[in-house]
């Protein structure tokens, strides 16, 4: 959605809102839960990577690996494109992008800011309620 109609009514309404990656965390905090007060709750953690390794033995720790990791990709994803229109960087160039993003986190964080570099305005296209400080009535 994001790659194909970032403009569409659904992709604005599904990924740019935030709805799609709220709906992810409410199945990764289900998943952790389902860990945690299952029968796994006290084996594995995050302290070495042989602990992170116990920890994914567990079927519902491992989709919830999985689920968190599609949430936040989204979420960049999702920040790319709403960046990008502001910036006026050509949709063309944040694509690959968006697909390293998926498939592989941080190198498509990293190819969207070359883009960006490359690409977009310097100066940033806001909207008057884009640019709010906080306690004040502006």
């Amino acid at each position: 959605m994001l790659g194909l109609a970032p403009r569409w009514r659904a992709t604005r309404y599904l990924v740019l809102s935030g709805a799609w990656p709220l709906g992810l965390a409410a199945l990764y905090a289900g998943c952790i839960g389902t860990h945690y007060l299952g029968g796994h709750g006290g084996e594995g953690g995050f302290n070495s990577l042989a602990q992170v390794a116990v920890l994914f033995r567990s079927p519902w720790a491992l989709l919830a690996g999985w689920v968190h990791y599609l949430c936040f990709d989204l979420g960049v994803g999702a920040w790319q494109v709403r960046d990008a229109q502001r910036r006026q960087v050509p949709h063309w160039a944040v694509v690959p992008a968006l697909g390293l993003t998926f498939l592989l986190g941080p190198v498509g964080l990293l190819l969207y800011y070359g883009a960006r570099a490359a690409l977009g305005k310097k100066e940033l296209k806001m909207k008057k309620e884009e640019i709010k400080i906080p306690g004040k009535g502006v």
